[in-house]
């Protein structure tokens, strides 16, 4: 049986409304879009979009708005401005008139899935319970459990907001979705405690690079650090190596561009971004950037530095190595996943190591970059079909009448089942 003949899936874009006046998506972002449109432009796969309306709860959402959201965002992700603004509008002031449509819909004997793949809402779970009590199976999407394992690199509070949300995954899941297994087997303890355990997929996320324009011309070799700029990636370690080598080659320093935009807790890293006259003219700083020109950016480089402290995917390992551009990257067991033997790992505390490799790449010559670029055309980046098979498999599994479904994992990576925390709560959808 197909699976749109087997249920109807409510997918929740409420993150992606929120995002859409965004220049340049999170991660997360990215995802909620993958799924907007899979589901937006496959007319045989039922759906129905919802988002959350301050004080009434979850409503459903005209399917030719939402279309028209999808398209817009994508095409002002990929070249800049803010030509999404328009179609977010319109959503939202369809939302309020939604309420009903979802009732109806609830209403109905048909098998539905309530998909949630932003941890948005999550902190708040009487309307996924609700969702559930309505008969819905709840399959949320977790892209990592780094503000529970290193709330030192978390915004004041966010370790507390994000200890809920896994704690409401863990006591009403009916399946869940991860983006790798280095967040599975961190979610593992978290899921101990139910009877019958959720599945756990793990489905790595895709990449679709964009049309690439002519990489700039520079005059001198230059590296790219992609990324928010927030503490858990670890700029400080490669402004004060730019900073050592302003001082020991001068103008004959390689450059440094980064790209992102600033997050919270930075005092150290803006000083230096802001008044730092060692690196002025040797490391700039370009703020959000739009698709094309990022990738752009990444092709002249001479690799993509990635020294985070924690990942639970690391979505710019996977764009760069897709566009053919190799990676000097943390050792970090999500990076592994993502880059196989491809890309150089690093301890992200080893500052010599960084300098040492900087320097080898930055050389027109480099045996070490040559050696990578070998590597990379064993590669392949993991695509959104893939990944939605995978999603599929699980979706048919946790709708399948009578028996706990199999577990699931995509080729040659390991399944990890789950288990859940208590703790109830009234709510409207």
């Amino acid at each position: 049986m197909e699976l749109g003949e087997l249920l109807q899936v409510i997918l929740d874009i409420s993150r992606l409304l929120a995002s859409a006046q965004r220049a340049s998506p999170t991660g997360i972002d990215r995802v909620e879009l993958a799924y907007a449109k899979r589901w937006c432009t496959q007319p045989g796969l039922p759906c129905t979009f919802v988002a959350e309306v301050p004080f009434l709860g979850f409503a459903a959402l005209p399917r030719t708005v939402v279309a028209d959201l999808v398209a817009a965002i994508e095409d002002s992700w990929a070249s800049g401005g803010r030509a999404a603004t328009p179609a977010a509008r319109r959503v939202r002031l369809a939302a309020p008139f939604g309420r009903a449509a979802l009732t109806e819909l609830l209403r109905k004997p048909t098998p539905k899935a309530f998909l949630l793949v932003s941890h948005r809402a999550l902190e708040r779970p009487a309307r996924i319970e609700a969702l559930r009590r309505q008969g819905c199976r709840f399959v949320p999407l977790i892209h990592d459990l780094i503000p529970l394992i290193h709330p030192e690199f978390a915004r004041q509070g966010h370790a507390e907001k994000h200890r809920r949300r896994i704690a409401t995954t863990a006591q009403l899941a009916d399946a869940i979705v991860v983006n790798s297994a280095a967040t599975a087997a961190d979610l593992e303890p978290w899921l101990s405690s139910r009877a019958t355990p959720p599945v756990v997929a793990v489905a790595p996320l895709g990449v679709t690079p964009p049309e690439v324009e002519e990489p700039p011309v520079a005059l001198r070799p230059y590296f790219v650090a992609l990324g928010t700029i927030e503490p858990r990636k670890n700029h400080l370690l490669l402004l004060n190596l730019w900073r050592q080598m302003a001082a020991s080659m001068g103008p004959a320093a390689p450059r440094l561009v980064v790209v992102g935009r600033r997050g919270w807790e930075n005092e150290n890293v803006l000083d230096m971004l802001e008044r730092c006259a060692a690196i002025d003219g040797i490391v700039r700083e370009t703020g959000p950037l739009p698709d094309r020109e990022v990738a752009s950016l990444l092709r002249g480089s001479r690799a993509l530095l990635f020294p985070s402290f924690a990942e639970g995917f690391g979505l710019p390992l996977a764009e760069a190595l897709a566009l053919g551009v190799p990676a000097i990257v943390s050792d970090l067991p999500a990076l592994r996943e993502v880059g196989g033997a491809v890309p150089d790992f690093l301890d992200p505390l080893d500052g010599a190591a960084w300098r040492n490799a900087v320097l080898d790449y930055a050389r027109g010559d480099s045996l070490a970059r040559r050696a990578q670029m070998a590597r990379l055309t064993t590669w392949s980046p993991p695509g959104w079909d893939e990944h939605f098979a995978i999603v599929d498999r699980l979706l048919e599994a946790v709708m399948r009448p009578g028996g706990a479904p199999p577990r699931l994992a995509p080729p040659g990576r390991p399944a990890i089942g789950d288990r859940a925390a208590p703790g109830r709560d009234e709510g409207t959808p």
